[in-house]
């Protein structure tokens, strides 16, 4: 499985590069670390936060059975994928109150206070926000990861038990629209 999920990164990097130089292709994301619970779990997005392996978002979708989050990154921020002209876009608090928390706000609703949502970009097939990896942690909705960025926390907003990850992409040539809950 890993063998795959390194051919789709190596072939996603191909197409990513060919995009417009301010907007990626829409992408979905996988959670890579070996020997972890979290390992080859997809990302998904619900409750203003982002998660890895949530057996159901809860999102409205075109493709509802489709429990993965997609995403595109333009000019730097990166956003959840919908056909809807209202877009939701992902911030990062790295401060010592937000210790990495990644979230997502809908339309026009401001980023919540030390927030930032630009520094996201695609290496070599993974995603990464400010140059870094991201962090998952043992979460207790369902079984699922919660995903955090770096800040220097090892176990952020006192989770335990959290590993850095390799979020690798994996492209998306037929997007699932979903306007995801807040």
């Amino acid at each position: 499985m890993q063998l795959k999920n390194l051919a789709i990164a190596a072939s996603v990097s191909a197409v990513v590069s060919a995009a417009p130089s301010n907007q990626s292709a829409t992408f979905g994301v996988v959670a890579i670390h070996s020997g972890s619970d979290v390992q080859n779990s997809a990302f998904n997005a619900a409750k203003s936060s982002i998660f890895a392996g949530l057996p159901n978002q809860g999102a409205s979708c075109a493709r509802p059975k489709e429990q993965e989050a997609t995403f595109y990154i333009l000019d730097g921020a990166l956003y959840l994928y919908d056909e809807s002209a209202t877009p939701q876009e992902i911030f990062v608090d790295r401060s010592g109150m937000g210790q990495g928390k990644i979230g997502y706000t809908t339309g026009a609703q401001s980023s919540p206070t030390n927030s930032v949502r630009e520094g996201w970009t695609l290496e070599d097939g993974y995603l990464q926000f400010a140059g870094e990896d991201l962090i998952a942690c043992p979460n207790s909705i369902d079984g699922a990861w919660s995903i955090w960025a770096s800040a220097g926390i090892a176990n952020p907003a006192g989770n335990s038990d959290c590993v850095g990850i390799a979020a690798s992409i994996v492209e998306t040539s037929n997007p699932n629209g979903c306007s995801y809950t807040s």
